[in-house]
Formats: structure tokens, C-alpha cells, sequence
């Protein structure tokens, strides 16, 4: 069993800047990867970004350039650098973790997720 605990949501203005941290328990984090998916009011959960076990990177179109996904595998955290952060930013962030290391953008290959944290982006 892995739990996961996401931090660092809040209110920010366009333009601005947050880091979303996702802390797991349990075993094997370096062995699982990991993604972050977002759901907006009205909308259904969208795949942001992932990280495979073996440290390769996927963002979505929306997101390229301005998020960074990284691990810390010592720290069994997972990390979302979100910069340059527009009102359509504004969402729920799920982090997740996976045994797989491929087809990362579908939700369905996740097998834990945690509860989500309230990123709101003001104009």
C-alpha cells in the first residue's frame, strides 16, 4: 500500500509561481512512477505531468515550458514546479503513482492516488 499527501496549493496571481510536493509512504517509491493530474470545476481529471522510475519526463501540451515534474527518490517526494501560472491553471492537483513505466497520461495505469490540493490562479 502507498499513501500519498500532496502540499502546496493556494491562491496566486497570473504569473506567479507554485511548488506542489507529493509525500508517499510505504515501500519502493523508486520503483513506482509517478504522475500529477488535474481536474477544474465542471471538467473531467486531465492529465499535467509524469516521471517514470527511470527518471524520464511527459507534460501535457498546456503545460510544456512552464511545469517541471522531478523526484526525490531519498525523500520518497514528488515534486511540480509550476511557473508562469494562468487562471485556466486554476484546478484540483492530484498526484499518483504507478507500477508501470509507459502510458503515463492515462489515469488509468495509476494504482494510488492521494487527495488533491486546491491550486486557484487569480487574473
Amino acid at each position: 500500500q502507498v499513501r500519498l499527501v500532496e502540499s502546496g496549493g493556494g491562491l496566486v496571481q497570473a504569473g506567479g509561481s507554485l511548488r506542489l510536493s507529493c509525500a508517499t509512504s510505504g515501500r519502493a517509491f523508486s520503483s513506482y512512477s509517478m504522475g500529477w493530474f488535474r481536474q477544474a470545476p465542471g471538467k473531467e481529471r486531465e492529465f499535467v505531468a509524469a516521471i517514470s522510475w527511470g527518471m524520464i519526463t511527459y507534460y501535457a501540451d498546456s503545460v510544456k515550458g512552464r511545469f517541471t515534474i522531478s523526484r526525490d527518490n531519498a525523500k520518497n517526494t514528488v515534486y511540480l514546479q509550476m511557473n508562469s501560472l494562468k487562471p485556466e491553471d486554476t484546478a484540483v492537483y492530484y498526484c499518483a503513482a504507478s507500477s508501470r513505466a509507459y502510458l503515463l497520461e492515462h489515469q488509468d495505469g495509476y494504482d494510488y492516488w492521494g487527495q488533491g490540493t486546491q491550486v486557484t490562479v487569480s487574473s
